[in-house]
């Protein structure tokens, strides 16, 4: 998979389109604009850049995801808890827990969290 990071700028772009998918490459254009104070040229360079990347494509002036918003930050996770954290998923959730309590809801939500990733075994 080719370079999947977004700069912030790039993120809110990627979000409108997830949001509107899918949405022509002209309405597209005329959100960034309200949304950004883009120009169509502007818009069209991230476009195909994102493009690029495979996380979109613009098919006919039609523009859809290959990434799923879920996935793309499925894969931005996994990538930090790598970088960070050697791939140690307990050693990031050490950490977490250093400085924020968890509520006894999102303690449950670990646990079941657990017991999914047990029964893909």
């Amino acid at each position: 998979m080719k370079d999947i990071r977004l700069g912030v700028i790039e993120e809110r772009f990627a979000g409108m389109i997830w949001d509107n998918e899918p949405v022509p490459s002209g309405e597209l254009a005329a959100m960034a604009e309200a949304e950004l104070s883009w120009k169509k040229s502007t818009t069209y360079t991230i476009l195909k850049r994102l493009c690029d990347r495979g996380i979109f494509q613009n098919e006919n002036g039609i523009v859809t995801s290959l990434i799923s918003r879920e996935l793309f930050y499925s894969i931005q996770s996994e990538k930090f808890v790598d970088e960070t954290f050697h791939g140690s998923l307990p050693a990031f959730l050490a950490a977490f827990s250093k400085r924020r309590a968890c509520s006894d809801d999102e303690i449950e939500e670990m646990k079941q969290l657990i017991e999914k990733m047990r029964e893909k075994k």
